[in-house]
């Protein structure tokens, strides 16, 4: 009951706030689970996704969030778990896995961090790696604008993009990669 409530506090806020639009509602399952994969432009960007979805997401935040007292409520709250970003975080896949197995979607950042693709770091592959384990498909979505008071944010959610496991080794870093940089030109696109 509580996270619908600050989820509508959220939409009411960001409605008015920031003119936002949402284009390919329907690209994402009412049911089964999914990663949704989006670009990374300010802090707005995991509430927008959250509270803009009928469906429960679990995302991805980077583990220094959860040092703010408000953060690490608002985390807990909207089942956010949080991630070591500068190494392979084992009980995170884990638990990634496991909210897919369960048919949960899975929300991720492939940058990392915020406008990461700008700053030249190295887009993550684990959104692709974990699709290809758990058999999922990927939801791209391109998020558009500024946010600033009136300004109109869209956030544009591309089809599914479906990885074949029996053709892919998930292993296999060159293929990840490439598949990564196919993924997060999709969500570039989106945003145009």
């Amino acid at each position: 009951m509580k996270r619908k409530i600050i989820k509508a506090v959220i939409r009411f806020y960001m409605r008015i706030v920031f003119r936002i639009k949402i284009i390919g509602k329907e690209n994402i399952p009412k049911e089964g689970a999914c990663i949704i994969c989006a670009n990374h432009k300010s802090y707005y960007d995991p509430p927008l996704v959250v509270a803009f979805n009928k469906r429960h997401i679990n995302m991805i935040a980077k583990k220094e969030l959860y040092k703010n007292p408000l953060l690490a409520w608002l985390g807990k709250t909207f089942d956010v778990f949080p991630v070591e970003r500068d190494g392979k975080d084992i009980e995170a896949v884990k638990h990634s896995l496991k909210i897919l197995k369960n048919g949960g979607i899975l929300g991720i950042f492939p940058e990392g961090t915020r406008h990461g693709m700008e700053k030249g770091i190295k887009v993550k592959s684990g959104a692709v790696q974990m699709a290809l384990k758990a058999g999922v498909p990927i939801i791209p979505a391109g998020i558009n604008g500024e946010y600033k008071i009136f300004r109109k944010i869209t956030i544009t959610y591309g089809a599914p993009i479906y990885y074949d496991k029996n053709e892919i080794n998930a292993q296999n870093k060159e293929k990840l990669d490439e598949l990564t940089t196919e993924l997060m030109n999709t969500i570039v696109g989106l945003t145009k």
